[in-house]
């Protein structure tokens, strides 16, 4: 029994549990549950950009082969952009059949809020967004701990060394002493991985409470539902093709699975998951270009959702739509999917651009979403997580950078 209690992954069982309980009778500890999961999490978001950065370089100075890099990042693109629309597809079949948003009536409870991200949708422009992922200043990027950003910049830096053949191998071994240090202090922050999800669960119960929940069950019940089959018959397909167990994968990233399901923010698994890809065989300069640029780009549980809560909506104000006005938000979703990528409330701000170019669903039904959002956020960010770490392998193994002796020994320790 001490064997199991010492084990991370029971503790933050243990943690969201104590949580649910905290958050349901005294809702009034919400603002300081919300205190302890910023902190934690702000701990990990810390690390995030040095931790990308020193990654990238490394893993591109050791492939030495920019034509390489340029392979890898072209195969991780039209990885994403094909599972992702799968996402959205099976999300707007399965909205279709299940039908979340009859009987659901209509109710503007949050006016401020819908103003707000209507501004911001508004907002929005593709130049803006095509301009943002070059960094105007590098330092900058570091300090917002904008991963897009980084990821560009460390390409470049890693591109800079590789130029200066030997003579940046001092650098180098720099740069792998700085990389130790900063997982020597992930390792000891996820010893405090308990407080955050437990503070996570009180600030989510207490303040929107279980009560919340009970118009939109319907929905939240669709939306777990088909980011469960997503994951276990799409991504087990995927598994299977490429010869690695999707369960025992689950497995070894159990911790940062419920890491997740207690914050609500897949960021604050991002280092954890990188580390553990690492140990599963996928070779650093694999992991260090695919699971950032996933983070970006590879977003399967916020597809399913969107493409859920379009229908949903459409449901609720009995607008039938057509055949090929579902293939017109299956277009859109592909790419604004991706366009808000690393914006705060992206969701939101992608459902109204979403719903702006379609124009025969109101955009003030993103009321209706807003008070049980939060509830669905853990199963989102839990398939993104899942989903990144998939990608990351197969990438991996297509380009024979995947070490099967490692796999294997992790997996009978699993």
């Amino acid at each position: 029994m001490s064997k199991l209690i010492r084990h991370l992954y029971f503790q933050v069982i243990i943690a969201i549990i104590l949580g649910i309980l905290v958050g349901a009778c005294f809702p009034g500890m919400a603002g300081t549950g919300k205190i302890i999961s910023d902190v934690f999490i702000n701990l990990i978001k810390m690390l995030i950009a040095p931790i990308i950065f020193l990654t990238i370089v490394l893993g591109i100075a050791r492939m030495g082969d920019m034509k390489k890099v340029g392979r890898v990042g072209g195969k991780a693109l039209l990885y994403f952009e094909i599972v992702t629309t799968m996402a959205i597809t099976i999300g707007i079949i399965l909205a279709n059949v299940l039908k979340p948003g009859q009987g659901v009536v209509f109710s503007n409870t949050n006016v401020t809020a819908l103003a707000k991200i209507e501004k911001d949708a508004a907002g929005f422009s593709w130049t803006e967004f095509l301009m943002h992922i070059v960094p105007s200043n590098a330092v900058e990027a570091f300090a917002k701990g904008d991963i897009l950003q980084v990821l560009v910049f460390a390409i470049l830096f890693g591109y800079g060394i590789t130029r200066m053949k030997n003579g940046g191998a001092s650098l180098l071994a720099t740069f792998e002493r700085l990389s130790e240090v900063f997982f020597n202090i992930l390792k000891f922050i996820m010893k405090l991985a308990p407080l955050g999800a437990f503070g996570g669960m009180v600030y989510t119960i207490g303040s929107f409470g279980v009560e919340s929940l009970k118009p939109m069950v319907k929905l939240m019940g669709c939306v777990y539902l088909t980011m469960f089959l997503f994951i276990f018959i799409v991504l087990n397909i995927i598994a299977k093709y490429y010869r690695f167990s999707l369960w025992r994968y689950l497995k070894f990233i159990k911790n940062e699975i419920l890491l997740v399901l207690g914050t609500s923010s897949s960021e604050s698994a991002l280092p954890g998951l990188m580390e553990r890809l690492e140990r599963l065989g996928c070779h650093r300069e694999v992991v260090g270009l695919v699971v950032p640029a996933g983070y970006s780009f590879n977003l399967d549980g916020t597809s399913i959702y969107l493409s859920m809560a379009v229908i949903f909506l459409a449901q609720v104000f009995n607008v039938p739509l057509t055949i090929w006005q579902e293939l017109t938000v299956l277009g859109i979703l592909m790419i604004t999917s991706k366009g808000a990528a690393g914006i705060t409330g992206s969701g939101f701000i992608v459902l109204a651009s979403t719903l702006s170019v379609i124009k025969v669903i109101p955009v003030e039904g993103l009321a209706i979403l807003i008070g049980v959002d939060r509830f669905m956020s853990e199963a989102r960010a839990i398939t993104n997580l899942i989903g990144n770490g998939v990608a990351t392998i197969v990438i991996a193994k297509s380009e024979n950078a995947f070490d099967e002796e490692m796999y294997l020994k992790e997996m009978q320790n699993t």
